[in-house]
């Protein structure tokens, strides 16, 4: 998460090769999509292709201006899985479901029905309309669940980058969610300087003229007793969204009595670690824990 004191939203970010940080953040969305279309594309990806199936384009709500699609990984087997919610990143703002296909295929590979859901992107949608799209789909996964072979009792959130920051959000406001896994994750934005206009564009304003909705956005700051546990991964050597963000707030989960745990890739950046399947393999084994049909009897 980039923080500067200058310019309209979204303004200049000296953090991130002092560039501006929209089209940062176009360049990583396009290098994660290339990656993802590559890898779709090799035989080796396709040779699993039998383990799940792939319905694309659903329906999840709609809203005033349109429709809001998933695509649904649904694993071979009569069922029912587990769910995953699967939050693209794009600084609330770009990016598509099409960024989580590496993390939905390997979930569906696992067992799991991966949920890669579009949602309402800033500047035209502030904030809360993100988090409300993502409230929505886990509404949708519960009320699907026998078409998609999905166990409603068994749902988790999973994103990267702002995605991350949504899946976080998600786990502290929705009880339906069981687990929470976030990928390179700004989680307080509370830490930002009070003059900072870097996030006017979907918060509304500063800080200091929006308090609230600066605090509302903060995962770190609505922690619960009751809170899901949470696995978040993050690259060393990550200058978009500092370490310290998710380091704090496993902090904060931990004194409220909340499992939470980093992964950390080391030398990686932002993108890097997106892309590090032992990160995701790792995050896999954190949800079998959480998620097994033991794990939810308890």
């Amino acid at each position: 998460m980039c923080i500067n004191k200058t310019g309209c939203p979204p303004s200049n970010c000296a953090a991130v090769v002092r560039g501006d940080f929209r089209s940062v953040c176009r360049i990583l969305v396009s290098g994660v999509l290339a990656i993802a279309w590559l890898a779709g594309a090799c035989p080796e990806a396709h040779s699993a292709e039998s383990a799940y199936q792939v319905v694309r384009n659903v329906t999840y709500a709609t809203r005033d201006d349109g429709e809001l699609k998933a695509d649904i990984y649904c694993p071979a087997g009569t069922g029912p899985f587990p769910a995953v919610i699967c939050i693209h990143g794009g600084a609330w703002f770009s990016g598509g479901r099409y960024q989580m296909m590496l993390v939905g295929r390997q979930l569906a590979e696992r067992g799991y029905v991966a949920i890669a859901i579009a949602y309402r992107l800033a500047p035209k949608h502030k904030f809360p309309a993100q988090i409300e799209d993502c409230q929505e789909a886990v509404k949708w996964a519960t009320k699907s669940a026998g078409q998609y072979k999905i166990d409603a009792g068994r749902i988790a959130a999973w994103g990267y980058s702002a995605g991350g920051h949504l899946a976080a959000l998600l786990g502290v406001s929705d009880p339906q969610i069981k687990a929470v896994v976030a990928g390179g994750a700004p989680c307080d934005f509370r830490q930002l300087p009070a003059d900072a206009r870097t996030l006017a564009y979907w918060l509304g304003g500063t800080r200091s003229e929006m308090p609230d909705v600066y605090r509302s956005a903060s995962p770190a700051a609505l922690i619960k007793p009751n809170s899901p546990p949470f696995f978040f991964y993050h690259g060393e050597a990550d200058n978009l969204v500092p370490l310290k963000q998710p380091k704090d707030m496993i902090a904060a989960l931990k004194q409220a009595g909340v499992e939470a745990q980093l992964h950390m890739v080391p030398k990686a950046g932002h993108i890097a670690a997106f892309l590090d399947r032992q990160c995701i393999e790792a995050a896999i084994d954190f949800l079998d824990k959480h998620l097994s049909k033991a794990a939810a009897k308890q």
